[in-house]
């Protein structure tokens, strides 16, 4: 990670500023590129259009900068509409929704992240949601970065692992909830501090070939 540039920060603002702007997610519960990624209703982490399933033990490093807020119109399984700016500026506005809308214009919290590890090492990817579950994982995170940036502003960046949580719904059994688990924090460049050296794990089993795919 010593060398490696995690994000260019040409143009973005200082990253002070970045406190009231991400507390302002948790406060009220510019679209980003990448391909899409997204916890299924089994609970596992995907992204593409063949729904990939992410690593157990990959590391993404999430933008601090990258923090959205708007609204999304859903049809049948597509998107009609989508209307997004960056947290630190006002929400966008939204006339009447699409036709055929299912639900209207329902409001979406968003971000974007790099895999630093493992065969998706690279791999940019833009995580948006509009259930409660995922808002609730984004406010967390936000207000985790903006009390990093109050106590260390040199690394503002958070390396997560993605993780399922679940509660059991009356109606619909075991409900699965995203976590961004926070395991380190590192500089725009990638740079963080020297980990003591790890005790030797005994030899695990060979991995079986090939990636796993969700069928939907």
């Amino acid at each position: 990670m010593s060398n490696l540039s995690v994000f260019a920060n040409a143009g973005l603002p200082a990253v002070q500023s970045l406190t009231t702007a991400l507390r302002s997610v948790a406060a009220e519960s510019a679209n980003v590129g990448g391909c899409i990624i997204k916890m299924d209703k089994f609970g596992s982490w995907v992204y593409g259009a063949d729904q990939t399933e992410v690593e157990d033990d990959s590391t993404w490093a999430v933008n601090p900068f990258s923090f959205v807020h708007g609204y999304i119109a859903w049809g049948e399984g597509e998107v009609l509409g989508e209307k997004m700016a960056p947290i630190t500026q006002p929400l966008p506005e939204v006339g009447a929704p699409p036709p055929n809308a299912k639900k209207g214009w329902e409001s979406q919290v968003g971000l974007s992240m790099k895999c630093l590890n493992g065969e998706d090492e690279g791999l940019e990817a833009r995580y948006c949601a509009t259930s409660l579950g995922g808002k609730r994982a984004m406010q967390a995170l936000a207000v985790a970065i903006a009390a990093q940036v109050e106590a260390d502003s040199t690394k503002p960046v958070p390396v997560v692992r993605l993780k399922t949580d679940h509660y059991t719904h009356k109606q619909y059994g075991k409900v699965f909830t995203p976590v961004l688990e926070v395991v380190k924090w590192i500089s725009m460049d990638g740079e963080a501090a020297p980990a003591a050296p790890a005790a030797p794990e005994p030899e695990a089993p060979p991995a079986p070939a090939g990636r796993r795919r969700r069928n939907v």
